[in-house]
C-alpha cells in the first residue's frame, strides 16, 4: 500500500443518532433514553467486485444511490428500534413492538407468542418492509418533484397561452353534469405542450420551490429538527476528521455545519441536470413526457454523480464551488447547530466505522475526504 491512501467517508443523520460510512464499513450510533450510546457496525459488501458492470460510469452513480438508500433505511430501522428501549426498562413486553420497529408492521401479539418464532418472522419481513419503504419513498419523491411540477407547468402554459399553446376559453353548460364539466376542464388544460427550454426552466423552478418548501415544513416538526441537528453534527465531525484534528467535542464543534459534499448539493445538482435533460428528451404527448421523465431519473442521478465526482477531484476549483453553492445555501435549513452530546454521538459513529475499516486498511496512514454521500 502507498504511504498515503485516500478513502471516502460520508454519513447520514438518523433518529437520535448518526450513521457514518467508509468504503468497506459503516456504523450507526444512537443515543439511548438513559444517555448511553448504542452502536451497530458492519462491513459493506463490495458489489462492484461481484458485479463488474457497476463500475461503468453513470451506471455506478445509480447503483451508489440505490445502495445508499438501502443502507439509510437499515440505519433508520436500527435507530427506531433503540427508541423502544425505554419501554423495555419499564418492564413492558416489547417483543412485538421491536419486531414492528424492524418490519414496519405494528400488529398486536400476545404474551404467549414464541419469541424466537417472532424474531425469525421479523427478520424475514425486514427485507420486504425495507423494499416497501424505498419504493414508497421513491414513488412519493417522483410524484412530488417530477410528475406534479410537469402537470402544473403544462397547465400554466395552456392557461396563459404561452409559446405554441393557445389560451383555452371554456364555456359552461347549465345542462351538463358537474363531473362532465370537470372532465372537459381537465382535458382542455392538460393539452400537451412540447417542452421547450422556457418550459423546462419554469418546470425546474417549480420543482425547486417544492423542494425548498418541503424542507422548510420539515424544520417545523420538533423530531425532524433534532435529526437536522444530528445532520449538523455529522458534517462537523467529518470536517474535523478531514482536517486531521483529533476527534474531540472541543475540536469538532469549531467547524461549520455546512459541507459542500452534502447530499443536499447532489439533489440540487440533480434538479439542474434534469432541466437540460428534459429539454433534450421531449414529446408532443403529455403522457409520454411523464413516462420519459420518470424513466430518466436513474440516468440523471448517474450523470449528476459523475459531475460531482469529477468536480470533487479539485475542490478549490470555481466549478466545484459553483455546483455546490446552492446546496450550501440549502443546508441552512437542513442542518442545525448540534449540542455537545449530539457531537459525541457523531464522533462515536465515525470512530466505530473507522475501527472496523482498520481491519482492512491502515487507518493511521489514511487521508480522508468527505464524500458526496454525506447528507
Amino acid at each position: 500500500m502507498s504511504a498515503e491512501k485516500e478513502i471516502i467517508v460520508g454519513g447520514q443523520a438518523v433518529i437520535e443518532g448518526v450513521m457514518m460510512r467508509a468504503p468497506n464499513s459503516y456504523a450507526v450510533s444512537v443515543r439511548r433514553p438513559d444517555g448511553t450510546i448504542a452502536t451497530k457496525s458492519e462491513r459493506l459488501p463490495k458489489l462492484s467486485e461481484k458485479y463488474p458492470f457497476l463500475k461503468i460510469p453513470i451506471l455506478r452513480g445509480s447503483a451508489v444511490l440505490i445502495h445508499s438508500m438501502i443502507l439509510g433505511v437499515q440505519a433508520l430501522n436500527f435507530s427506531a428500534s433503540v427508541a423502544f428501549e425505554e419501554a423495555e426498562k419499564e418492564g413492558k413486553d416489547t417483543t412485538a413492538l421491536n419486531a414492528a420497529a424492524k418490519t414496519g408492521a405494528f400488529a398486536a401479539t400476545s404474551h404467549a407468542v414464541d419469541e424466537k418464532k417472532l424474531e425469525k418472522a421479523a427478520e424475514g419481513q425486514t427485507t420486504l418492509a425495507m423494499a416497501g419503504s424505498i419504493v414508497f419513498g421513491l414513488g412519493f419523491s417522483i410524484f412530488l418533484f417530477v410528475v406534479l411540477p410537469l402537470l402544473i407547468t403544462n397547465f400554466l402554459f395552456v392557461y396563459f397561452g404561452w409559446e405554441n399553446a393557445p389560451a383555452v376559453l371554456l364555456t359552461q353548460s347549465a345542462d351538463q353534469a358537474w363531473y362532465l364539466e370537470a372532465w372537459n376542464w381537465l382535458r382542455a388544460y392538460m393539452k400537451p405542450v412540447r417542452p421547450s427550454i422556457a418550459f423546462n426552466v419554469v418546470d425546474g423552478i417549480i420543482r425547486m420551490v417544492f423542494f425548498v418548501a418541503y424542507i422548510f415544513i420539515m424544520t417545523m416538526i420538533k423530531d425532524i429538527r433534532r435529526v437536522f441537528e444530528y445532520h449538523g453534527a455529522e458534517h462537523k465531525t467529518v470536517y474535523a476528521w478531514e482536517a486531521g484534528d483529533d476527534l474531540t467535542v472541543a475540536n469538532v464543534k469549531r467547524y461549520p455545519r455546512q459541507h459542500p459534499r452534502c447530499g443536499t448539493s447532489f439533489l440540487m445538482l440533480v434538479m439542474l441536470v434534469s432541466i437540460v435533460m428534459f429539454s433534450v428528451v421531449k414529446f408532443d404527448s403529455l403522457l409520454f413526457n411523464l413516462i420519459s421523465r420518470i424513466a430518466l431519473v436513474p440516468l440523471i442521478a448517474g450523470i449528476s454523480y459523475e459531475i460531482i465526482k469529477l468536480a470533487g477531484k479539485k475542490e478549490a476549483s470555481a466549478f466545484f464551488s459553483f455546483i455546490t453553492r446552492p446546496g450550501i445555501w440549502l443546508q441552512n435549513l437542513t442542518t442545525k447547530e448540534p449540542s455537545d452530546d449530539q457531537l459525541e454521538v457523531a464522533i462515536h459513529a465515525l470512530k466505530e466505522s473507522l475501527k472496523l475499516e482498520s481491519e482492512m486498511v491502515d487507518v493511521s496512514r489514511i487521508k480522508c475526504q468527505v464524500s458526496g454521500a454525506a447528507t
